[in-house]
């Protein structure tokens, strides 16, 4: 660009619009995202673990219920 044009305050104003508005993403690195989707990915495997484990608790206890049941003859 001349001169002429970065004198221009209409110029000037334009970019420090786009800079505000998106000025984040220039420093943001590659690795960042990255890092975010792999702790997600972690998060996701504790939770689906800790489901897994609460329904193995689920399934013995409802066991547990069924057999006392029907020593009882409730069933």
């Amino acid at each position: 660009m001349s001169r002429r044009e970065l004198e221009r305050p209409t110029v000037f104003y334009r970019w420090q619009k786009e800079f505000f508005e998106n000025g984040a993403a220039a420093f943001q690195t590659t690795e960042r995202p990255r890092r975010q989707a792999e702790e997600k990915q972690k998060r996701i495997e504790f939770l689906e673990k800790k489901v897994q484990t609460k329904d193995e608790v689920l399934a013995e206890l409802m066991a547990e219920h069924i057999a006392l049941k029907k020593s009882l003859g409730e069933v």
